[in-house]
């Protein structure tokens, strides 16, 4: 391809400024060939604004023609001076930024070994462009052949640019190393060092660090105060974070929009809707409330503050809506107990032709349960597959904890042995699919595969782990893999393992050791300790423990029905009907009321729901004839009925027992 016919080619593409000065460029190459005596000085500025345009742009074939040009007509690059030398360097570097941006590495990296002269720049071009493109060992070993080199010197751009590489814990190590050097070569007062320093130590997770750098800054912009308040957002220091973002305010340096979007991240994570409200005043006196940016992490934090009317409001009234800010909206009623609701919102994007990324399958599975459309779950599968969406880990989760919630074991395993990458989620999610259905023994076998594969537990592994213990009776193992979570990976326990706890003792009728264990924890046992203990002494109808469990919730929530009625149970299935008539009299009087139970199954992709004594279906004459006839059959078979948690008793069953 001649470089003539491509510089001609992409005229109508490129801004009207940059093509009178390609069309300049092609003048100044005709008068140099038709004329070999002419004098002319090269108009590098103009030059390497062409080539500034072809690599930000992506418009290779463009650099490409003009590296061709200028090698053609090397008059260009005759060194006849000092200020010709700066304009010929400074056209080099301007290759090499091009071949980088254009993802060209190995271009870029036959440009720099045959250039005849380097400078630092130079050598920052090629390190950026290796950092860029996610090659940080060959970037790194550029960095280290410079400084060995010992001809270049480092800058503020060279340490900059390597420290932006540094984004995560394991290479914290060489963050610290090359904070040396800054204090070595005397940068240690230049800000934009300094502001790269602080991001990259909260990137790297070394949040003390990131802080001390701020404090012993001389000098601070924007910039140093965004980058503070968002990376102590991001390491879930939410309060030091909120306070820096005030005391900024009662500053003199102003926050820009992306020190606003770190505030409400703040806000999130706290979920202080008070605060929240509040910034959101700020941004609307800014005038960028109406950014796709800000609306979004409004709708979050809103979302997350428990306010989803706000929420909605704020996604109704935008203009224009992306992906993320309809992910967010799917998330907030997902989070909120409106699956059914996500559900829907998911189903009318998907019709009316929006385009659903991963991110967005994700967060519509994580809202089905037990009581959720198996088949519309299998549709979403369907449109996985379709997008190729299937080597996304979240959506392979989803689609696990989907197909085991709604009964389908087979299909969580076959999703999960066909995943190409897995990570500690995914092993979670299919210990937790055996565990729900049962399965105690596969779970446990799957955690040894799991070790056995490098991927560390986390502390809902060992949730899930307890669960299945307790479904299975395994109190032996249980309770060691308690133990190896505290002593062995330095887990904590959170109040769900110890219930877990209580739950798989109350199962296996050790109440006595259950009372005992819920005595010695570290912590005042909340709601769902003794919740689970209480639970287990109504299946083994024990009356002493269940009183004590039962008592010790009216403590922690008088309004809460169920220690009433787990309660009235136990008595129910001892027969002291005085003492249940004194429960449920206490909890009328309180004005608690009972949950309604309901029941439901699928038939032909439509789920039906069913209450006690419910007539409100429309085929309910036909399906209470059919529970009739079921029931005459079942009595004729020595079925009877076990009355022991009837929470009302009647009169005449007494006398007939």
């Amino acid at each position: 391809m001649k470089s003539k016919w491509v510089i001609h080619k992409l005229n109508s593409h490129l801004p009207s400024s940059v093509n009178s000065v390609l069309s300049l460029f092609k003048t100044q190459i005709h008068q140099v060939q038709s004329s070999k005596s002419s004098t002319f000085v090269l108009n590098h500025v103009d030059i390497s604004l062409l080539l500034s345009v072809s690599g930000r742009e992506g418009y290779f074939h463009l650099g490409s023609s003009i590296h061709a040009s200028i090698i053609k007509n090397h008059e260009f690059l005759l060194l006849q001076n000092h200020s010709i030398f700066r304009n010929v360097l400074v056209i080099w570097n301007s290759l090499l930024s091009m071949y980088t941006k254009c993802g060209v590495a190995c271009d870029a990296a036959k440009l720099f070994d045959h250039m005849p002269m380097r400078d630092t720049v130079s050598w920052n071009t090629m390190i950026s462009g290796f950092l860029r493109n996610g090659d940080f060992d060959t970037g790194f070993g550029l960095f280290k052949q410079m400084r060995e080199s010992g001809f270049y010197q480092l800058d503020q751009a060279t340490l900059t640019t390597i420290l932006s590489a540094f984004d995560r814990p394991e290479l914290s190590f060489a963050n610290k190393m090359i904070h040396s050097l800054v204090f070595l070569n005397g940068f240690e007062r230049e800000i934009t060092v300094g502001n790269a320093l602080v991001t990259s130590y909260f990137k790297c997770g070394c949040s003390s660090f990131g802080r001390q750098v701020f404090d012993e800054m001389l000098e601070r912009n924007v910039v140093t105060w965004t980058a503070i308040i968002s990376g102590l957002s991001q390491n879930e220091l939410f309060e030091d974070s909120l306070r820096l973002f005030v005391k900024m305010r009662h500053g003199m340096v102003e926050p820009n929009f992306l020190t606003y979007l770190s505030s409400l991240m703040v806000c999130s994570g706290l979920q202080a809707l008070g605060e929240g409200r509040q910034i959101h005043g700020l941004v609307w006196k800014l005038g960028i409330q109406s950014d796709l940016c800000i609306e979004s992490a409004l709708m979050d934090m809103y979302s997350k503050c428990g306010s989803l009317e706000d929420a909605w409001r704020i996604f109704e009234s935008a203009v224009e809506l992306d992906e993320v800010s309809m992910t967010v909206i799917l998330v907030g009623f997902a989070q909120n107990g409106f699956e059914e609701e996500a559900i829907q919102f998911f189903v009318k994007m998907v019709k009316a032709g929006t385009e659903v990324d991963p991110n967005m399958v994700s967060a519509v599975l994580g809202v089905f349960g037990v009581d959720t459309s198996l088949g519309l779950g299998q549709q979403i599968h369907s449109l996985v597959i379709k997008r190729s969406f299937g080597s996304n880990r979240f959506v392979g989760n989803g689609l696990i904890n989907m197909y085991s919630k709604c009964g389908e074991l087979q299909d969580s395993i076959k999703v999960f042995s066909k995943m190409p990458q897995r990570n500690s989620v995914s092993w979670n999610s299919m210990i937790a699919a055996f565990a729900r259905h049962g399965d105690g023994f596969r779970a446990l076998q799957l955690y040894e595969e799991m070790r056995q594969e490098g991927v560390e537990p986390t502390d809902v592994t060992f949730l899930s782990l307890l669960h299945a213990c307790s479904h299975g009776g395994l109190v032996d193992k249980g309770m060691e893999f308690l133990k190896s979570m505290t002593e062995v990976f330095r887990i904590s326990p959170r109040t769900e393992h110890y219930a877990c706890v209580v739950d798989m003792l109350g199962r296996a009728g050790l109440l006595n050791e259950a009372k005992t264990f819920i005595e010695g924890l570290p912590m005042k046992p909340d709601v769902l300790i003794c919740q689970a203990l209480l639970g287990a002494c109504s299946i083994h109808g024990n009356t002493e423990v269940g009183k004590y469990a039962a008592e010790q919730l009216f403590l922690l929530e008088p309004d809460n029905p169920v220690p009433y009625v787990l309660l009235a149970n136990i008595y129910s299935s001892e027969g002291r009907w005085k003492e249940r008539a004194w429960t449920i009299k206490r909890m009328k009087e309180i004005g608690v009321v009972k949950e309604t139970g309901m029941s439901w199954i699928e038939i032909d992709k439509k789920v039906h729901s069913f209450v006690v004594e419910d007539k409100m279906h429309p085929q309910a004459v036909i399906i209470y004839g059919v529970l009739a006839g079921l029931f005459r059959l079942m009595k004729d078979e020595g079925y009877k009925p076990d009355k022991r948690f009837i929470l009302y008793y009647l009169d005449q069953d007494v006398k007939h027992n």
